[in-house]
């Protein structure tokens, strides 16, 4: 198994990475970006500012524990293991990143999507049931069951999820397209802004009444 995913990691982060020159960057003008989150000063360049090279380390490339599971005691019953530039500052400006997903017995991954990334999952173990959205005003949803070993990708941008089918626990690696994907959660951003979208454009917008805008609120604050 160790041989499979480490050989799945190597051609999505090629491919992900064919995709960022050819697509959404341009080709870079140094070796790196370490990124350095304490300078405040210095111009960003669709990342964050950059640390002097001569001081890079090895320890700016590298991070340890994706093989570790997550802890899938939530109301969902799911837990994402992020690397990105936050994990990993030497991804600044190189557009790819990391995911692991753990689920627990029927746990989901929420409708969500990724502004800024193109996802490409791989089944560790288990079962799921995977889909996303198309854009209006089609709407379609594309679904299908993962076993073990199955890859899908998610297109950039697009409303997409996870629901672990089988009798076991279940768990997934992702690759996305940018160092920097981003997540918007469909139920925390349209009930848990803040500040809050009015009851009155909530209530008209799903054909509900304030007190199920009320209930669907408070279940927002408690994930």
């Amino acid at each position: 198994m160790a041989t499979a995913f480490f050989f799945f990691i190597l051609i999505a982060t090629f491919n992900l990475s064919l995709l960022r020159v050819s697509s959404f960057e341009p080709a870079p003008l140094q070796d790196f970006c370490v990124a350095d989150p304490t300078n405040l000063v210095a111009v960003r360049v669709n990342g964050m500012a950059c640390k002097n090279p001569m001081f890079v380390q090895a320890d700016d490339f590298y991070y340890g524990g994706l093989h570790i599971a997550g802890d899938t005691r939530n109301s969902y019953g799911y837990k994402v293991t992020p690397v990105t530039v936050y994990q990993i500052p030497g991804l600044n400006t190189l557009g790819l990143s990391l995911i692991r997903i753990d689920y627990a017995l029927w746990g989901a991954n929420p409708p969500h999507t990724h502004p800024r990334a193109t996802e490409i999952i791989m089944v560790l173990e288990g079962t799921l049931q995977v889909g996303f959205i198309t854009s209006d005003p089609q709407n379609r949803l594309i679904t299908k069951v993962l076993q073990k070993g199955d890859v899908f990708v998610f297109p950039v941008g697009l409303v997409h999820f996870q629901r672990n089918l089988g009798h076991t626990n279940a768990s997934a690696i992702a690759a996305l397209s940018s160092q920097n994907p981003g997540l918007i959660s469909l139920t925390n951003t349209i009930f848990g802004s803040t500040p809050p979208i009015s009851n009155e454009i909530l209530a008209q917008a799903f054909r509900v009444d304030n007190k199920t805008v009320n209930h669907l609120r408070r279940k927002s604050m408690h994930v």
